[in-house]
C-alpha cells in the first residue's frame, strides 16, 4: 500500500526530510541569515521552527513556499522543484524525472 511521502514516519521519510533540512540549512547559510531572521522572514513566531524543519522533523508548510524561496534568495518555482523532491518523490519524478536526467547527462 502507498502512503503519502507527507505524511507518516516511516524511516525513508523520516531520512528525505532530513535531507531536505541540511538543503535548507545549507541555503540559508548561503544567504547569511540566522535560523531567527529566517523565521521572521517566512513569519513564523519562534526561530525554533526553522531548527526543527532544519532537523527534519518538520517541513515547509506549502502556503510558505514563496516566502522561503524569497528568503533564501532564490526563484519560487525552482524552490518548489527542489523540495518536492524530499516532501514528494513521486510526484516529483514525475514531473521532472526526464529533466534530472538531461541535465545529469550534460553536467
Amino acid at each position: 500500500m502507498y502512503a503519502h511521502p507527507q505524511h507518516g514516519g516511516g524511516e525513508a521519510v523520516k531520512a528525505l526530510r532530513r535531507q531536505a533540512g541540511a538543503w535548507l540549512k545549507q541555503r540559508r547559510v548561503k544567504v547569511g541569515l540566522t535560523q531567527r531572521a529566517l523565521a521572521e522572514l517566512v513569519g513564523f513566531e519562534y526561530y525554533t521552527m526553522v531548527s526543527m524543519i532544519e532537523a527534519g522533523r518538520g517541513r515547509v508548510p506549502p502556503d510558505h513556499y514563496r516566502k522561503w524561496a524569497a528568503a533564501l534568495n532564490i526563484d519560487a518555482k525552482e524552490f518548489v522543484q527542489h523540495i518536492m523532491q524530499f516532501y514528494d518523490p513521486v510526484t516529483h519524478d514525475i514531473l521532472f524525472a526526464d529533466q534530472s536526467q538531461q541535465e545529469a547527462e550534460a553536467g
